[in-house]
């Protein structure tokens, strides 16, 4: 039985093919960590997001920080 949420599906499965696949952890902890990381630094920062235009939000955000300083 699949327990994750329907829209989790894509997120999981690049979770799984980027990081979780290549990696052992020694502990569950180690993994956590890591886990966390991913996605606070590359899922959350750098990867494009369609709704963003097919930006990462940090080019997003200096887009319309600047656009905001424009006007």
């Amino acid at each position: 039985m699949n327990r994750e949420p329907v829209g989790d599906r894509g997120s999981l499965a690049s979770l799984k093919n980027e990081m979780y696949h290549r990696e052992r952890f020694s502990t569950r902890a180690a993994a956590r960590h890591a886990v966390a990381e991913y996605v606070e630094v590359f899922y959350n920062r750098k990867r494009l997001h369609s709704s963003l235009g097919y930006r990462a939000p940090a080019a997003a955000l200096r887009r319309y920080g600047s656009a905001a300083l424009a006007a």
